[in-house]
Formats: C-alpha cells, structure tokens, sequence
C-alpha cells in the first residue's frame, strides 16, 4: 500500500508559503502522493451538519479558512517530480465542466502526467446555493460530467448537448499527458455512489471507515462493475484518514495499517485538524510512515 499525506491548505495551515517546502520534503521523506480538498463556504447558519457534528459544532472550525485545491496542487507540481497528485475531492458539481476540463488538463500537464482527479458531491446545500447549482440533482449532474470529460480528453472533437450543459463542436488541443485521461476516483459514502464507482470510474476516494462499513461498500462498487462489464480486480481503493488531535505515530500508524488490511492501494494522512503546524503535520506523518515500514 501507498501512503499519501495533505498538503498545507485549511485552518491554521492555510499559509502559501509553506506549501512547496512541505510537497518536496514530503516527497523525500518517501510519500507516494499529495492530496488536497476541497470547500467552497462555511456558513453562520448551515442547513446541514458535517458528518458526526451538531447545531454547536456544525463543521470542523479550521474549514472557515480554505485555500484552492488546485491551485495548491499546482505549486506541489511545481515543487516535487515524482508524486502523483490527487484531488480528495473536488466537489465537481460546482463547475462548468468545460472549465474543470481545462484546469484538471493544465494541471496533469503541468505535473508530467501525475494527476489522480478525484471529484464528488459534496453534502452541504449552502454551497451549492452559493455557486447556483441544484443539490437535489447532485448525482445527475455528476454523471453528466463524467460524460464531457471523458469525451474532451479522448475526442479530437467534442460536442455536447444535455440536460444541464451544452457545448458546440469544438476542437480540443489541450491533451492530457496520461492516455486515455486522468485517474478518476469518485468518492461517496452510499450505495449509489460505489455503485457509479463500479461502473465509471478508477477506483473510490473513500474515507477509513471501520472494516464491516468498508467491506460492504466496497463490495457494492466491485458488484456494480462485473455488472457492467468491467474487471472489479482493476479498480483502486484511495483511502483518507483524518486523525484527531492528540494522535501519537503509533496510533496513526495503526489506521495506515488497517488501510492496508483492507486492501487499500494507498492510504492519505490528513493531519490538519490534528496539529495546528504544517511542520508539525509532516513531522507526525513520517514518524508514522516508518512505523508502517516496519510492520
């Protein structure tokens, strides 16, 4: 299994000048990858709560503060040569899908083909209020993205005409580096979402959960693409772990290896609601990716 960890982005480790420092000594130290998230607004008054949360405590404070993802991930490219790069996730149904084409483009460009472009939905109705999109239609909208993507990165030219989007005939020059496109990983947590896993996508941006919760999702994922016609055996499991604060090296490494057991194929450490310092946050994420080593 691949270990990954968050590049500096929320909270107190919002700070720009930490984030090409961080991508190449975590590249060093042997981290496979580097990986950032993605919010768009944190509301006085939300409508929804973040799983686990209550009217008190709506959402993790250290959201009120949130670089952009991508932008965040292009300094990483800029900064490292060897780790893949990985969106978990983009909250896809706030963009046009022609300018999220562009810019995942540019990015997997600009990176040498390291881009994993992993894109979700979301669960908070306030943000998708914000940037006029229809949170009851998050799933539909998903998919129709997919669709343009996919044909923008493997089309000479593309068309489109669909429910929400419509695009003219149009040359497309921008190419990825990686053929036939990207990576993509969808997130979720609902057997509609591994189930469009199983069928269109790479592989699942999941989240550590406990072994029976995993198993059953992932059983579902891996269902839906033998349904489909596509080998279960190829798809990825891309795990996030979120420690909280307090968590020593042994007891993150102890999650990294339960990832492991469960037959992740890579595992990122997001230490940012753990530590208050982007130093602090490598320091604990290599201490615990030698303990993995070990055993």
């Amino acid at each position: 299994m691949q270990t990954g960890i968050a590049l500096p982005r929320y909270g107190t480790h919002a700070r720009t000048e930490a984030i090409a420092g961080f991508a190449r000594d975590a590249e060093e130290a042997g981290f496979a990858s580097l990986w950032a998230g993605d919010r768009s607004l944190t509301p006085v008054a939300p409508g929804d709560l973040y799983p686990g949360h209550t009217p008190d405590n709506p959402y993790p404070p250290e959201y009120r503060t949130f670089l952009d993802p991508l932008t965040v991930l292009t300094v990483a490219a800029t900064a490292t040569r060897r780790v893949r790069l990985g969106t978990s996730t983009l909250n896809a149904p706030w963009y046009p899908p022609l300018l999220l084409a562009r810019s995942l483009t540019s990015l997997d460009r600009v990176s040498d083909g390291r881009l994993d472009a992993g894109l979700g939905t979301g669960w908070m109705r306030d943000e998708y209020a914000a940037v006029n999109a229809d949170f009851t239609r998050r799933g539909a909208l998903l998919d129709e993205i997919l669709d343009i993507l996919h044909g923008i990165w493997t089309e000479e030219t593309f068309e489109h005409q669909g429910p929400q989007w419509t695009i003219p005939r149009a040359h497309v020059g921008l190419r990825p580096v990686q053929r036939p496109h990207p990576p993509v990983l969808l997130g979720g947590f609902s057997a509609a979402a591994l189930r469009r896993v199983g069928r269109r996508a790479d592989g699942w941006a999941g989240v550590l959960l406990p072994p029976e919760a995993h198993t059953a999702l992932w059983t579902t994922a891996r269902r839906a693409a033998a349904s489909a016609g596509r080998d279960p055996d190829a798809l990825r499991q891309c795990l996030r772990h979120n420690p909280r604060p307090g968590a020593t090296p042994e007891t993150v490494a102890t999650a990294l290896r339960q990832a492991r057991d469960l037959g992740a194929d890579s595992c990122f450490l997001d230490l940012q609601q753990c530590v208050r310092e982007p130093d602090e946050a490598l320091e604990l994420g290599i201490e615990a990716l030698e303990r993995t080593r070990e055993g």
